[in-house]
């Protein structure tokens, strides 16, 4: 084996060696599995091009074309060309994963699943980086340089995961890296032949030299202090002291789930299982309203349901500064509204793409076309700015109505839009049976949702924890249910679990409690007081919320007169038409949901069940490009045989030509224009009939003449038939006179000779390399290959003779740079 191919191979091991720490991530070990076989494609198909001595420039080319069919085979959309080739539609599908892998980035805390966007944006990095890495190491020997992309790999976990990635993975990747350059070092000693000690004594490749044993040490001492160096310095992430002084902190109240972060940023995911670290009180936002008595403000919205919780769907809208939606022009009978104004203004604390607004604005203010509203998940957000230290104003509207309004809403019909994207959910036979035994008697939508809320109280045993217990069902929900232990958002989408597999849409929605009231009007709210609710929808009415996590643990709760404090000695009374009981939306249902527009900077695509996403344009713009240059070969092929094409007889019948009437002909005297003319003719027909050889992948002999490659070809029976083996002949004999008589055969008479033996030679070729020559011709792609040659030839020609003329005209000091010599 080569030293470049060795190389290679040590380049693509030491690509999946640094990609360890993405143990870190994953749960599974799909990713590394799928990772393995896209790397060892790459690696085998540098070695084929390197085999094959390609130009530099064609290598990660080829590579890169190589990765495309392997994702195509992994992650197929079901249109694809015999299951590798890959269509528009190929990409379009590329397109969802990547904005699904954005979305899941989003809902999902360390360690993440096995889902196809993540495992797809985690293969293509990884093969990317194979890509460059082996460009690096093996095309330009720059090996050193090589650690930079494999450093991105170990990059992402480390920014991911705030509690740091273990030491293991980071000597894993360590150990790729110095293994690729103690790999290319020994090939670059091999170039010198054997080596000798100054006694004459032979030296093994692998035995080190003094050099190479010190440099050996101190990349073992640099790999152990660069791991146990964060383990003793105070401050440093992950750190053996942080990790110390972490055991005795503690903290109540709502913040965010998972492993932790900074307050200001809140996980969008309402998982069943995990723990919520709270860390010291920080103000995130202070909002004033004339609202006597304001209910949660909210920011996001969580309604894609899998096994472990609820995550979001990917946002659309139009600016807010257009016209947003107005609830009250679709208000159901009984339901009434009333107009509050609010001013917010975040802290620095608070950094989301998300404004923090409450349910139902109509209107805002100080907020520029960069900020979009979604009308279904009645969010605001933006792609291209964040909530820190944003001030804005709205106006918004505020529902109200009683527990009689609600019990009286009809059910959704099963093919209702809103029905048929909230109420999707993993089937979960322990789910099914309590909910069946919960809702058993009920007949109306809301008996059954207050059913499942009064599950959560302190009579069956559910209390508030800020971590949740471990189970043997396999289940998170059903941990959950068996255990009764969690915090906000365990309740919150345990019960949207149960209302939907009810029947009924519900989501979670994520925000902040009431928070503390100041002077005046003024709220402030804490880390302390982000908190997540359940929204359950009921047609007419909009969604409504009800908070199942036990009201006292909640700084700032706040209960309704439909969905009151189970918990409480004295339960909240019904009170028809008060303000006091905020109702939320009513204007969600299928008669006035608007579909927002798609703007240009939403950068986002839709994701839900019912809702049409939009396929973008440039996979179809590329895959035109590809379906064009794939054609140039056959194109390039029909503008030769047409430009090609002789001169046709009128009088002369079809299929009268053969080879002794040519003979005879060639007494007559051609002159002038007419000689040419007939000379280029036949060396016309005689380039396309070679060209045809090529391309039928049939033997074509430079060194034979024109009539003895004719003859080869009756004797070898390419051509079968009097009529064809006559046109061989004929085609023959006109270029052999074309070359070397003074008058060749007169023009015009070559047509349907050609035609003969073309045709024969097809008849007698298999049909694959009938197809293979109609789309990719290999004449075509011989010239050009020999084209591409010369003109690398040259270019390397002209930068020599540059370098040599800019070495006589440079110092002394620089001609030993630009030559590469030493000077004496």
């Amino acid at each position: 084996m080569r030293g470049s191919s060795r190389l290679g191979l040590v380049a693509a091991a030491a690509t999946l060696l640094a990609s360890a720490p993405l143990t870190a991530i994953f749960k599974q070990w799909t990713w590394m599995f799928q990772s393995f076989l896209v790397v060892a494609l790459l690696a085998g198909a540098g070695l084929l091009l390197r085999w094959w001595r390609t130009p530099l420039w064609v290598q990660p080319l080829g590579m890169s074309a190589t990765l495309l069919i392997a994702l195509t085979w992994m992650f197929p959309s079901g249109g694809e060309l015999l299951a590798l080739i890959p269509t528009p539609d190929t990409f379009a599908y590329f397109g969802e994963l990547m904005s699904g892998s954005v979305q899941d980035v989003r809902s999902y805390g360390i360690k993440v699943p096995d889902t196809d966007p993540l495992l797809f944006i985690t293969v293509l990095g990884i093969g990317l980086v194979a890509v460059v890495v082996d460009l690096i190491a093996v095309g330009l020997r720059r090996p050193a340089l090589a650690g930079l992309p494999m450093l991105a790999i170990y990059s992402v976990p480390v920014a991911v995961d705030v509690d740091s990635v273990p030491p293991l993975p980071f000597m894993v990747g360590a150990i790729g890296f110095l293994w690729l350059l103690v790999a290319d070092n020994v090939d670059r000693v091999r170039r010198f032949g054997r080596r000798f000690t100054g006694d004459g004594r032979d030296v093994d490749i692998w035995e080190p030299s003094p050099l190479a044993a010190a440099g050996r040490r101190l990349a073992i001492a640099g790999v152990a202090l660069a791991v146990l160096l964060p383990f003793v310095v105070p401050g440093m992430t992950g750190g053996l002291l942080d990790r110390q002084n972490a055991l005795g902190g503690n903290g109540n109240g709502e913040g965010r789930g998972g492993r932790g972060g900074p307050p200001g940023r809140v996980d969008l995911f309402a998982s069943l299982s995990g723990q919520l670290n709270q860390s010291a009180v920080t103000d995130l936002v202070k909002v004033t309203t004339n609202d006597p008595n304001p209910f949660y403000l909210r920011f996001g919205v969580a309604d894609r349901l899998h096994g472990g919780g609820f995550g979001i769907t990917t946002p659309t809208g139009r600016p807010v500064t257009r016209q947003l939606p107005d609830p009250r022009q679709t208000a159901r009978s009984g339901v009434s509204h009333t107009t509050y104004q609010a001013s917010v203004e975040i802290t620095s604390g608070f950094n989301m793409p998300l404004l923090p607004m409450y349910l139902e604005p109509v209107s805002t203010s100080d907020l520029d076309s960069s900020w979009l509203y979604d009308a279904d998940l009645r969010i605001v957000f933006s792609n291209r700015a964040n909530s820190k230290g944003k001030k804005y104003s709205f106006d918004f509207v505020r529902a109200n109505y009683t527990p009689a309004v609600l019990d009286a809403v009809p059910p959704l019909a099963a093919d209702h839009p809103i029905r048929q994207r909230y109420t999707g959910m993993p089937r979960v036979p322990e789910v099914e049976a309590l909910v069946a035994q919960l809702i058993q008697g009920k007949k109306t939508s809301y008996a059954q949702v207050r059913a499942i809320y009064e599950h959560f109280s302190q009579d069956n045993n559910f209390r508030y924890s800020l971590s949740t217990e471990g189970g043997t069902s396999g289940q998170d929900i059903v941990n959950f249910l068996t255990n009764k232990v969690g915090f906000c958002q365990q309740y919150a989408a345990a019960m949207a679990w149960l209302v939907r597999a009810a029947g009924i849409p519900a989501r979670v929605a994520f925000g902040f409690s009431t928070g503390t009231r100041k002077e005046g009007n003024t709220y402030v709210l804490t880390n302390r007081n982000l908190h997540a609710w359940t929204e359950v929808y009921f047609d007419g009415v909009g969604w409504v919320p009800f908070d199942a996590t036990p009201a006292a643990s909640v700084p700032g709760s706040a209960r309704t007169a439909w969905a009151p404090d189970l918990d409480a000695p004295d339960p909240i009374s019904p009170s028809s038409g008060s303000n006091a009981n905020p109702g939320p939306d009513s204007s969600a249902g299928p008669r006035d949901v608007e579909r927002p527009e798609r703007d240009p900077d939403a950068g986002f695509a839709a994701d839900g069940g019912t809702y049409q996403r939009s396929i973008p344009v440039w996979p179809w713009l590329l895959g035109i490009a590809v379906v064009l240059l794939l054609g140039l070969p056959a194109l390039r092929r029909a503008l030769l045989r047409r430009r090609r094409r002789p001169r046709k007889l009128a009088a002369a019948p079809a299929g009268s030509v053969t080879a002794e009437p040519a003979l005879r002909t060639a007494s007559m005297v051609v002159v002038g224009e007419e000689v040419e003319q007939a000379r280029a003719e036949a060396h016309a027909a005689w380039d396309e009939l070679v060209d045809t050889l090529i391309d039928l992948r049939m033997r074509v002999d430079p060194t034979e003449t024109p009539r003895t490659t004719a003859d080869r070809l009756i004797r070898d029976g390419l051509v079968d038939g009097t009529a064809a083996e006559d046109a061989a002949r004929l085609l023959g004999q006109a270029e052999e006179r074309a070359r070397y008589a003074r008058n060749p055969l007169p023009g015009g008479q070559l047509t349907e000779p050609l035609r003969t033996v073309c045709r024969a030679l097809r008849a007698g070729a298999g049909r694959r390399v009938r197809v293979v020559a109609a789309v990719l011709p290999p004449s075509v792609l011989l010239r050009w290959q020999s084209a591409i040659m010369r003109t690398s030839s040259r270019f390397v020609a002209a930068a020599g003779v540059f370098r040599t003329r800019m070495s006589v005209l440079r110092p002394r000091q620089w001609r030993r740079l630009a030559g590469g010599r030493a000077t004496r």
